[in-house]
């Protein structure tokens, strides 16, 4: 059995995917699991080069090394044939095991906890597919399907013990001295984390000529050749572009902590993909969710799944306003219109956010869920 001496092990695997997503809810797993629930993580990546941007500690060219109480290896081809399995074996965003390592889970006489940890969703086949077991097809093997989500019958969010009290402590103009200078009195400070987006050129067309001034803090993305178009000129991080009233800035490729505070620091934010958003999420601050696309459009499907739980005690108008710009924004031709009919409800919607996050809060976080599910052997 684990103990102090003896700690649980676990292994994660992770294949990165769309540069950083998979890793960054990877890595923010392993950490948490390592600090909080004391066990013995050990973390495959199959591109350490990607995920020494996240974490500037990872030394890529090595393929055995720990960071953060975490053991990080490289997963590399063929897989090592003399790997035990560890107690717990997670499957993260259904990257697909090694053959040999599969077999070897089925060798052992206590059999691994074997969990798929699935993508993010707020649609409502969540609650009758969380925690279904799926038997291997020739092995004796029981694979559990681990489903994030916004209620008690998904696996929860990620959410560190002490992240809600850290956001509580922050001082935000010191952050800002720390950026260049404290936003002007009055000014909406946003911060632009998304993918390629044709409407970047009609939102900072609408800033540009606001009566409020707009302090936005671009992130070295897949948005910035989208904001260099719309301006007509090349950006790199460290730049910044005055415009009317438009005050942009490039920011370097930033480390997990500190794209957490951007997003405390921020009076509004735009993100992308999984990570981003939870973490906009607990940074209680007013939000725009560019969806992973699809080409299939399944992603508009899971975008209205999570409106119609986010949006539950809006106003009808700041309802209709919210939802239209995040469909345009989505579908990349957000009108200037749209823009101004959304951040005529910031307040309210600010204020909605904060409560949206309160009663999430009630929620056990994801680390929690699968620490309690994976306590005792198959």
């Amino acid at each position: 059995m684990p103990s102090a001496q003896h700690p649980q092990r676990w292994d994660i695997f992770c294949t990165v995917v769309d540069n950083y997503g998979d890793i960054g809810v990877c890595w923010r797993l392993a950490r948490q699991l390592a600090v909080e629930h004391g066990v013995a993580v050990r973390l495959w990546v199959d591109d350490l080069a990607a995920f020494a941007r996240l974490c500037p500690a990872v030394a890529p060219a090595l393929t055995l090394q720990a960071v953060g109480g975490v053991e990080i290896r490289g997963w590399q081809q063929p897989f090592p044939e003399d790997i035990t399995p560890a107690d717990v074996v997670i499957e993260a965003f259904a990257c697909e095991l090694p053959e040999s390592y599969v077999a070897a889970m089925a060798q052992l006489e206590a059999r691994p906890r074997w969990i798929n940890l699935e993508y993010l969703s707020a649609e409502a086949w969540v609650a009758d597919c969380h925690g279904l077991p799926s038997p291997h097809p020739r092995l004796p093997l029981t694979k559990h399907f681990f489903i994030p989500g916004f209620d008690e019958k998904s696996a929860g969010l990620l959410r560190e013990h002490d992240l809600l009290a850290r956001h509580a402590a922050f001082d935000a103009d010191l952050w800002w001295a720390d950026q260049g200078g404290t936003p002007a009195e009055g000014a909406l400070t946003v911060s632009l984390f998304a993918y390629e987006n044709r409407a970047v050129g009609a939102l900072l067309g609408e800033w540009r000529n606001s009566a409020q001034q707009v302090r936005c803090l671009v992130t070295d993305s897949r948005v910035l050749p989208s904001v260099s178009a719309a301006i007509a000129r090349p950006l790199a991080p460290g730049e910044r572009y005055h415009d009317g009233a438009l005050d942009l800035q490039v920011l370097p490729f930033m480390r997990q902590e500190d794209y957490d505070d951007l997003l405390a620091a921020c009076d509004l934010n735009f993100v992308r993909g999984e990570d981003s958003l939870v973490r906009a999420i607990w940074a209680g601050k007013p939000f725009v969710w560019h969806i992973y696309p699809q080409d299939d459009d399944a992603h508009r499907v899971k975008l209205d799944a999570f409106l119609e739980r986010y949006c539950v005690g809006l106003s009808p108008a700041a309802d209709d306003a919210l939802r239209a710009f995040w469909h345009g924004w989505n579908a990349e031709n957000a009108t200037g219109e749209q823009w101004r009919a959304f951040s005529g409800h910031l307040p309210e919607i600010a204020a909605h956010t904060r409560t949206f996050c309160d009663r999430l809060t009630q929620l056990p976080d994801l680390s929690k869920t699968l620490a309690d599910f994976c306590r005792t052997p198959v």
